[in-house]
């Protein structure tokens, strides 16, 4: 007899002699089943080519898009550079066309002028010599590129400091993929683990220059942020480029705010101890 059993004198008799773990026992083989399939997911399986109608030649030419929802976002740097399971979505933010040479991040491919346009027809176009990119994904070799191409845009199309500013982040971002791509692998040429860090750390130093530009000049949203989430960035920033007292300006500012959302605050809490730490070495 079951631990089940008498059941039948409540009108239960068909469930005496059930498995109580049963369905315990049915979800782990299915989320098992799951993580198994999930670990067979390369990048090129969430990639896909979109085709866009350039804003300057009026060419109309595919670039790599990441398929939605297909890789699990893993936590965020405190420069707020998201770190996904599968993929890093950054290398396929820049669409650049390869007859003219137009490129630009997603956000501003569209946004162009007239005026702009001629400009990167004269400074650009008659002169660049796009490379094919034909693999299924891009690398960050080309990722990185394609954002140099699409900030020498900005400049000679005389963009807002705010977009020179973001290209210069999510730049920055990618040469930090790269090297940390590089050391996973083991096999590193220190010489191209050190020309990513010095990369990475000029990149940074102009987002910096560039949103503090920006955050005197520019209304928001900016680069699809709100006043709160730029504060934090410019205080991270600041810390990279060693001005504690701008830094703990803004942090103290985020921290006192009654409209910053708890993820952002949490980060500025972080961001202080980081501070606190990098004061106490002096």
């Amino acid at each position: 007899m079951g631990i089940l059993s008498g059941l039948g004198g409540l009108g239960l008799g068909g469930l005496e002699n059930m498995d109580i773990f049963a369905d315990e026992e049915k979800a782990k083989e299915e989320a098992k089943a799951k993580a198994a399939a999930a670990a067979q997911i390369e990048e090129k399986d969430i990639v896909f080519d979109r085709n866009y109608p350039c804003p300057v030649c009026g060419e109309e030419f595919p670039s790599k898009c990441v398929k939605s929802g297909k890789s699990k976002l893993l936590g965020t740097d405190m420069d707020l550079r998201a770190r996904y399971d599968i993929i890093d979505p950054g290398k396929y933010d820049v669409i650049l066309c390869p007859k003219c040479g137009y490129a630009a991040l997603s956000r501003y491919f569209d946004k162009i002028t007239q005026a702009q346009a001629k400009l990167i027809r004269e400074k650009i176009s008659a002169s660049v010599q796009i490379p094919k990119y034909n693999d299924p994904i891009y690398t960050y070799k080309e990722a990185l590129e394609r954002y140099k191409l699409a900030l020498v845009n900005a400049v000679v199309k005389k963009a807002r400091a705010s977009e020179k500013a973001y290209i210069c982040l999510k730049s920055g971002w990618i040469a930090r993929g790269f090297r940390e791509s590089l050391q996973a692998e083991g096999t590193a040429d220190p010489r191209m683990i050190a020309e990513l860090e010095k990369q990475e750390e000029e990149f940074m130093q102009n987002a910096y220059k560039g949103f503090a530009e920006a955050r005197q000049s520019e209304g928001f949203p900016m680069c699809g942020m709100d006043e709160i989430t730029v504060d934090y960035l410019l205080a991270a920033l600041a810390v990279r480029v060693k001005k504690y007292d701008v830094a703990s300006r803004l942090v103290a500012s985020v921290l006192g705010s009654t409209s910053a959302n708890p993820r952002i605050k949490d980060k500025a809490r972080d961001l202080k101890e980081e501070i606190l730490k990098e004061l106490k070495k002096k």
